[in-house]
C-alpha cells in the first residue's frame, strides 16, 4: 500500500459530509469544492502524521472551519444576460425555509456560522465545536447564543426552529 492510499480511502469515506460542511459554511457549491480542496490538499501535506495515530476527522474538520474562518472575501463576478430570469418556479414550504435559512445563516459572522454548522448540522457537541474551533467551551456557548438569537432576528419565520433545537441541546 503507497503512503497515500489511506488518505484516499479517508476522502472516498468523507468527501460527501466534508462538502456538506463546506458548503454549509459558504453557501455556495463552487466556492465549497474549492475550500474542501484546499482543506484536503493542507491535510494530505499532513496525512502520515494522521495515519500514525491522530483523529484524521477531526483535524480535516478543523482545517476546514479555520481555513473557511482565515479566508478573505473573494471577489464574486455576475455574468450579464439578456435575458430575465425565470419567474415561475414554485417552491414547497421546506424548500422557501431552506432558502430563508441559508439566507440567514450568510449574515452571520464567520465564527457564528461555523458553530451552528459544527454544532447543528454535524451535530457535534459543544467540547467537540470547541476542539474543532480551538476555543473554550464559554466561547462555542456564547457563539451559539448570539448566533441564534441573530438568527431568530433575521429569519423570525424559522424562529420555532430555533427555539426547538436549544431546547433539545
Amino acid at each position: 500500500m503507497d503512503r497515500h492510499e489511506g488518505f484516499r480511502e479517508f476522502v472516498l469515506a468523507r468527501q460527501q459530509a466534508l462538502m456538506r460542511t463546506a458548503y454549509l459554511l459558504v453557501g455556495d457549491r463552487h466556492l465549497a469544492e474549492d475550500l474542501l480542496q484546499s482543506t484536503l490538499t493542507n491535510v494530505a501535506r499532513h496525512w502520515h502524521k494522521l495515519a500514525a495515530g491522530g483523529s484524521p476527522e477531526a483535524y480535516t474538520r478543523r482545517a476546514l472551519v479555520n481555513q473557511y474562518i482565515s479566508w478573505r472575501r473573494r471577489p464574486r463576478f455576475e455574468v450579464p444576460s439578456a435575458e430575465p430570469p425565470e419567474q415561475g418556479v414554485s417552491y414547497d414550504e421546506a424548500t422557501l425555509d431552506r432558502v430563508v435559512l441559508r439566507r440567514a445563516l450568510a449574515k452571520l459572522t464567520r465564527k457564528q456560522r461555523a458553530v451552528i454548522v459544527l454544532r447543528f448540522w454535524e451535530d457535534l457537541t459543544e467540547a467537540q465545536t470547541a476542539e474543532a474551533l480551538g476555543c473554550s467551551l464559554g466561547n462555542v456557548k456564547s457563539q451559539t447564543h448570539h448566533a441564534l438569537a441573530r438568527l431568530r432576528a433575521l429569519a423570525p419565520e424559522l424562529s420555532e426552529d430555533f427555539e426547538a433545537e436549544e431546547v433539545s441541546r
